[in-house]
């Protein structure tokens, strides 16, 4: 026992016991579920697990070739092209107006950052609630205002820049608290030579802030992207990929398929694999940048 106590008390090696919870977590979590998905993506399978025939490449040949799952992976690029720019920009906008440390700033990074801390479940019964064609009180100001009844969560065409404007707004506040963070480390003396140089505030953002904080543009680009495409929670619970399907998006098919009477296990995990190899290809191509520009 002495020897095996020596042995963990170095600093490099008693590290990894105190990582060892986070790893195991990890290992349970993500990396088995992982590989048994690559795994069931070769086989049909049903949701009672209870058979199993091999078929090879046939899931991945029924998803390129299933119109409903072309169609939520258009969804999805939409959806993401609608949210990430906004969300990593405006942010970024917001965070530079929102940096000095005062009460008001100080209150306003409150109000943006409590839709993060709350669950997706009472954010999408909520904005359900607000836009509701009968009740909600959206409706209702705009009916005040002369522009009749607008069914937002269930008008195709509409509902899916409704339903952007909600993860937008859900999770805003975490990517500007994040750009906040990265611009309070900018040194003051590079905006104070600025100052003297008649820079103002404008030009001090683009030539200072910018890209002082490029590392954490990079971050929060490759994080929302993926986010985005890995869009759910929101979609489940106001619209459930409708109408019509014009707002599913490929996790909520892929969910669809793997819990419904039509249920294939096998299938939605060869859709999740190339949901993930879409993924890991945005963001290897999106690191391969922020390289370049390092």
């Amino acid at each position: 026992m002495k020897g095996i106590a020596k042995y963990w008390n170095k600093p490099s090696r008693s590290a990894y016991v105190f990582l060892a919870p986070s790893i195991l977590l990890l290992i349970l979590f993500n990396v088995i579920p992982l590989l048994a998905a690559f795994a069931l993506s070769f086989f049909d399978v049903p949701i009672t697990m209870d058979a199993a025939e091999f078929i090879g490449a046939g899931n991945f040949a029924e998803a390129f070739h299933d119109s409903r799952f072309l169609n939520s992976l258009k969804i999805t690029a939409i959806f993401t092209l609608l949210e990430v720019p906004l969300q990593v920009f405006g942010a970024l906008v917001v965070a530079a107006c929102i940096t000095k440390n005062n009460l008001k700033n100080k209150f306003l990074r409150a109000v943006y950052f409590l839709p993060v801390i709350c669950s997706a479940t009472a954010i999408g019964i909520m904005w359900k609630m607000i836009l509701h064609s009968n009740i909600g009180f959206v409706t209702a100001v705009l009916q005040t205002m002369g522009f009749g009844k607008i069914n937002f969560l269930n008008t195709p065409g509409l509902t899916i820049f409704v339903v952007s404007f909600i993860s937008i707004w859900r999770s805003f506040g975490i990517s500007a608290i994040i750009y906040v963070t990265a611009i309070q480390q900018v040194s003051a003396s590079l905006y104070e030579a600025a100052k003297l140089d008649g820079a103002g505030k404008i030009r001090q953002f683009f030539h200072i802030t910018a890209p002082s904080i490029r590392p954490t543009f990079w971050y929060i680009l490759m994080t929302r992207f993926a986010g985005a495409l890995q869009i759910f929670d929101i979609i489940y619970i106001t619209t459930n990929g409708g109408p019509n399907y014009t707002t599913e998006s490929t996790v909520s098919y892929i969910y669809s398929r793997a819990f419904s009477s039509r249920s294939s296990m096998g299938y939605a995990s060869a859709m999740s694999v190339i949901l993930f190899v879409i993924i890991m290809a945005v963001t290897v191509v999106m690191y391969r940048q922020m390289n370049k520009e390092g």
